[in-house]
């Protein structure tokens, strides 16, 4: 009993210790294979296989930063972000399958798109690249970057997504019915519906 009383509190001191070393080391990394299985399961029928959706109104995936993806996928789960079936299959994952799954989307390639509307296409440039000062709307490639690229950890690829979804979600921004960004809902407020489509189809065709 003498014995085992100094070998306690050696283990209570050390804890601490363990602990810090741990904390130093910083999160554990993400599990890429984790990832892939956990999408493959929960996401790929409606994102595609390897994140690049065929399907118009659902967004593609594949080469977004992961910080925004674990953004958007926590928001979906708590219902900052509303879309009923988004915060279903949101709700099925932990934290630490949202980080694998975003990295594992972010070491995906992402398929460039195209744009549709030859009519639109050069209005869309114009907005995408310069804004409409007369209304104080700020040019997208300033947060998005002239090639649709973004800003990791701050604000999203663009280039190559679905213009269908591009549209939608500025719509939804405009009408209050997507509200968990600020900025966008402000920006989104002032277009009308064909500047949104123009600058959605632009966004589409971008490299």
């Amino acid at each position: 009993m003498k014995l085992l009383a100094p070998l306690m509190l050696a283990a209570l001191l050390a804890a601490p210790v363990i602990a810090a070393a741990q904390d130093a080391k910083g999160p554990a990394k993400p599990d890429l294979a984790k990832g892939e299985a956990k999408y493959t399961a929960v996401c790929a029928a409606c994102h595609g296989a390897d994140g690049n959706s065929g399907i118009p109104a659902n967004p593609k995936l594949a080469g977004q930063h992961p910080q925004y993806l674990v953004k958007q996928l926590q928001e979906f789960k708590s219902g900052k972000r509303n879309n009923a079936i988004m915060t279903g299959f949101a709700a099925m994952l932990s934290d630490e399958d949202m980080k694998n799954i975003s990295a594992w989307l972010a070491a995906q390639k992402a398929k460039p798109g195209f744009a549709k509307d030859k009519d639109l296409v050069a209005l869309g440039e114009r907005i995408y690249r310069g804004g409409i000062p007369d209304r104080q709307i700020a040019a997208c490639a300033g947060c998005h970057s002239p090639n649709g690229a973004g800003i990791p950890a701050q604000y999203p690829r663009m280039s190559g997504q679905h213009a269908d979804y591009t549209e939608a979600q500025l719509a939804a921004f405009r009408a209050g019915a997507r509200s968990n960004s600020v900025q966008m809902s402000q920006v989104a407020a002032k277009m009308n519906d064909r500047e949104i489509k123009a600058v959605s189809d632009y966004i589409a065709g971008l490299r």
